[in-house]
C-alpha cells in the first residue's frame, strides 16, 4: 500500500525522468540539442501535468472519472508537446 506521499514522488519522478531522456540525448549525440529555454518550457510541461495529476488522484473519488481526467491531461500534454516540437496544427508558436 504506498501513502500519498510515495504516489506523489513517484508522480514528480517521472516527469523529472522524461525532462533527462534530451538531457542524455544531448550527451551522446549532436542531433539532439536542446536549448535553456526547451528545457524550462518542457519542465513547466512535465511538471505542471505531474502537479494536476496528483491533484485529480487527491481530490476525485470515482475510479472512472480519476481516468477520464488523467487520460485527458496526457493527451492535453502529448498535443501541447506535439505542437511545439513539429507544429501539427500550424500555430504562430510551432517549432517547425
Amino acid at each position: 500500500m504506498t501513502t500519498t506521499t510515495q504516489r506523489s514522488i513517484a508522480i514528480y519522478s517521472v516527469a523529472a525522468a522524461v525532462l533527462t531522456i534530451p538531457f542524455i540525448g544531448m550527451q551522446v549525440s549532436k542531433e539532439v540539442n536542446w536549448t535553456f529555454s526547451d528545457f524550462m518550457i518542457g519542465g513547466v510541461l512535465l511538471f505542471g501535468t505531474a502537479f494536476l495529476i496528483d491533484i485529480i488522484l487527491r481530490k476525485t473519488t470515482k475510479i472512472s472519472a480519476k481516468i477520464f481526467y488523467i487520460a485527458f491531461a496526457l493527451l492535453a500534454l502529448f498535443l501541447i508537446w506535439a505542437e511545439l516540437a513539429v507544429g501539427i496544427f500550424g500555430s504562430p508558436f510551432a517549432g517547425s
